[in-house]
């Protein structure tokens, strides 16, 4: 049967309706994006380019910077655009279009943490079998899962959500096409509907987060057999990785583990998880790895050499 629809577009209410604030949220927004994009790109063909990192680990940093450069990219650049902008509108299927892009990244970032936590469970609790455990096969197809996890939810997700028929009302209390402030203007009973996200992200980030938190339990007690050494460089990886989970987890859980109900604080919150999680990534990855920072040296110093080389 096909769905009653009579909206062709919607409108935004937006992170702030003070129209004096809106240039400070343009420039500070803007910024936060270039951040995102410099970093994580750097991040990116940091890996690519230099051999020592060609491993599990940088592997899977290499995927979630590129997360992290989508994910941003679905919301970001519109949101943005609506700071300057007098009407803030979105087509109907670009309000699809946005929703299934947001949550596709979304997702696949929370797979892609939780593989980059069973990765330091290998390496610290099972050092001797971890070449075997963490193979380049065996990185491929945990990649692909992630993806294809992640891939599964949006579709689902976003069908749950525009097979429901919109009436009349037009006008989103957010910054972007999310599923809760979009379920509130279906003219239909979303009961079901509600339940049903609940189990498809609410679940996932639930239990993501607490494998994680198994993972990490798990390795700081094997950490009390090892030397001073070995812990320290095992903390800093851990503690960095376990930051970046945090500041995305718990935004989410608080969102998505809930009924359709949405609170002044939703959008306050949700910028932890849209823009300030992809920002502090590569920083937290950069500013706390002595690998990564040793391979930008090497990469900023060998541009430097080949520049001499082609002047002299």
């Amino acid at each position: 049967m096909e769905v009653a629809n009579n909206v062709t577009e919607f409108i935004f209410l937006g992170l702030s309706q003070d129209p004096g604030m809106q240039p400070m949220l343009f420039a500070l927004f803007l910024l936060f994006y270039i951040v995102i994009m410099v970093g994580n790109l750097l991040i990116l063909l940091t890996v690519f380019s230099v051999p020592q990192l060609h491993t599990p680990m940088y592997f899977f940093l290499s995927n979630l910077s590129f997360v992290d450069v989508a994910y941003s990219s679905a919301t970001a650049p519109k949101m943005i655009a609506d700071f300057v902008s007098e009407k803030k509108t979105i087509s109907y299927w670009g309000c699809v279009t946005q929703m299934f892009t947001f949550h596709f990244f979304g997702c696949a970032e929370i797979f892609v943490l939780t593989v980059m936590a069973f990765d330091r469970y290998a390496a610290i609790c099972q050092p001797l079998r971890y070449t075997a455990i963490m193979s380049a096969n065996a990185c491929i197809v945990l990649a692909s899962l992630s993806w294809l996890g992640a891939l599964g939810h949006s579709f689902v997700q976003t069908l749950l959500t525009f097979q429901l028929p919109f009436c009349n009302a037009q006008v989103i209390d957010h910054y972007f096409c999310d599923v809760h402030p979009v379920l509130k203007l279906a003219c239909a009973d979303t009961t079901l509907v509600n339940m049903l996200v609940v189990a498809n992200s609410g679940l996932i980030s639930l239990g993501c987060f607490l494998s994680l938190l198994a993972s990490y339990t798990v390795i700081l007690f094997s950490l009390r057999k090892r030397s001073a050494e070995s812990r320290r460089k095992a903390l800093s990886t851990c503690g960095s990785h376990f930051t970046v989970v945090t500041f995305f987890f718990v935004p989410c859980i608080f969102i998505y583990l809930r009924p359709s109900t949405t609170f002044p604080l939703d959008k306050a919150v949700s910028v932890f998880y849209t823009t300030i999680t992809p920002m502090l990534n590569p920083l937290i990855y950069t500013l706390r790895n002595e690998d990564v920072k040793n391979a930008m040296k090497w990469l900023w110093s060998h541009k430097v050499s080949l520049k001499e080389k082609w002047n002299g």
